[in-house]
């Protein structure tokens, strides 16, 4: 079983991030039949559905129903945001998804004004929602980047779960099912960056994770953003198929090897800068 799908529900944004790579794909959304087929096909076959890989799922009108219908279906679902619209987002946490994850980095990252309008929001909405025992995992993910407002964010918080906070390995838990992430801010990997020549190479993808692009492309993982390593389509194929093909198979037995067969992934920023994958 794969762990995790990271399903593109859109790839439109409301943001202009300087971290993000952004999309030359077909812009576009997901109908309700589209995501019920791509359900149908991976169903049993995914344990957490992330709703995650570029665009803002809240653009979505679809997605409290999405949400629904993956609890009714046995996935587990999380959702990943940049917290810009969580004013008007009391249907999510009616939905009911497992765990949200808000991208505080974003803020900055657009060089945005009036912190204290987005983290009132973001606050408001965490505390909503963690009374209804989602996770909420708010995110510093700019460590040695864009990262000169996280004193301004924490002071921010704080104004609505007051300090002290319990100290944990990656942030701090602000409250029960609140928590404040951290992590270093990476380089995705483009095909135009000189190659990372590691002696071993180890990721996960095709292990425990794929991603779905909103067009059905079959990706490795959620930083093939412009779909540079695509297996199948979830629309024409099932995913036991897409997995099987020879280029997936190359990918992940490279993989045992600790070698990375695909360029995209010698070039990727993610393992190479945090270490994360490499196995000693």
């Amino acid at each position: 079983m794969i762990t995790r799908c990271y399903l593109e529900i859109t790839n439109i944004c409301n943001l202009d991030c300087l971290f993000c790579p952004k999309t030359e794909r077909k812009l576009g959304k997901l109908t309700a039949e589209q995501y019920d087929a791509i359900l149908k096909k991976i169903s049993g076959e995914v344990k957490f559905l992330y709703f995650h890989l570029m665009g803002e799922p809240l653009l979505h009108p679809l997605l409290p129903e999405f949400i629904e219908k993956a609890r009714g279906k046995g996935f587990i679902p999380i959702l990943t945001t940049n917290g810009t619209l969580l004013e008007k987002a009391e249907p999510i946490i009616d939905a009911l998804p497992h765990k949200v994850q808000i991208s505080l980095h974003s803020h900055e990252g657009n060089g945005k004004e009036n912190p204290e309008k987005y983290m009132h929001d973001v606050m408001t909405f965490s505390k909503k929602a963690a009374e209804k025992g989602i996770i909420i995992v708010l995110r510093l993910w700019n460590q040695g980047g864009y990262d000169s407002g996280n004193e301004e964010i924490l002071r921010l918080a704080a104004e609505y779960i007051p300090q002290p906070w319990t100290k944990r390995y990656d942030g701090w838990k602000l409250a029960e099912n609140v928590y404040l992430e951290y992590d270093n801010m990476f380089e995705w990997p483009d095909g135009e960056k000189e190659e990372h020549r590691e002696e071993e190479v180890f990721c996960y993808a095709l292990r425990n994770q794929i991603g779905i692009l909103v067009d059905g492309t079959v990706v490795p993982c959620c930083l093939d953003s412009a779909g540079n390593i695509p297996l199948g389509n979830i629309f024409t194929n099932t995913l036991s198929e897409i997995l099987s093909s020879p280029r997936a198979v190359a990918m992940f037995n490279g993989f045992s090897r600790h070698k990375a067969v695909e360029p995209l992934c010698r070039r990727c920023g993610y393992a190479a800068v945090t270490k994360r994958f490499r196995k000693e």
